[in-house]
């Protein structure tokens, strides 16, 4: 009998977006596969020219991810727990640096290495409601080793991330709205929906979807090197989209006062 292999990512691209979906029930932990079918779709939508959103979300309605699967990790030398999470933040990273915009639809409990998944992308959209958020890794004996101890501090500020991580209190979604860490929360009906159609005013026809992205990079690039570095990159991108097609449209619509229709091109 032939084996079917479980598909850990779902795939789906459709009028400019994409959806990549944690496919494993019921908390939608990763382990090494999972990561790599991850990599895989992040490239699949980066190298994709129709793609322009990319939403990351988790199977069902009860979590978003709750982290690493601890389970498949017992046993395992000191030596393969390092590179699975050298791998886990090399996927992260690629997701981070990948040059359109990344939404989080964060449909339910979201921990440990899933609040490092949601925080690699560059908005984070929660279901009202929808559960628990924090990096509980102090309970462990770890810390979080997916990017949690750089990314937090550097989105809601030093004091308060420490503080969190070392207490390893878990939020709610409200208050994690309220520290910044969730930039909108929706309601839980037709959430997904909701998500797409927040999406869709990142696209084109409507916006120039090139723009979107070099911005991302601009910024989440920029803010690691100095003030310098950071307006070199800017000048840098600004040149590349002076020559693209959606600046000259967009210059185009301004002087002849119409609405733009950008190609993100």
């Amino acid at each position: 009998m032939m084996e079917t292999k479980t598909c850990f990512v779902e795939y789906k691209a459709e009028n400019g977006i994409a959806t990549l979906e944690l496919n494993n029930p019921p908390a939608n932990a990763y382990h090494h596969e999972l990561m790599k079918e991850l990599d895989e779709a992040i490239l699949k939508a980066r190298m994709d020219e129709t793609v322009h959103v990319l939403v990351l979300t988790g199977k069902g309605d009860k979590c978003f991810c709750a982290g690493a699967d601890i389970t498949l990790l017992q046993g395992k030398s000191s030596s393969y727990r390092c590179n699975f999470a050298l791998h886990a933040n090399e996927t992260l990273m690629r997701l981070e640096n990948t040059p359109k915009l990344v939404i989080a639809a964060i449909n339910g409990h979201c921990l440990g290495g899933g609040l490092e998944m949601a925080l690699s992308c560059d908005l984070r959209i929660a279901k009202k409601g929808g559960g628990k958020i924090g990096l509980p890794e102090i309970a462990l004996g770890v810390l979080p080793g997916t990017g949690g101890t750089q990314r937090l501090p550097r989105l809601i500020g030093k004091s308060k991330a420490l503080e969190l991580m070392i207490k390893g209190d878990s939020l709610n979604m409200e208050e994690a709205h309220s520290l910044g860490i969730v930039n909108h929360l929706f309601e839980a009906e037709q959430f997904s929906q909701q998500v797409l159609d927040y999406a869709k005013q990142f696209l084109p026809p409507a916006k120039a979807s090139k723009s979107v992205g070099l911005i991302k990079r601009a910024v989440v690039s920029g803010l690691d090197g100095s003030l310098g570095e950071g307006l070199a990159l800017e000048r840098e991108l600004l040149q590349q989209l002076f020559d693209s097609q959606d600046a000259k449209e967009g210059l185009s619509s301004y002087l002849e006062k119409r609405k733009p229709n950008f190609s993100g091109r």
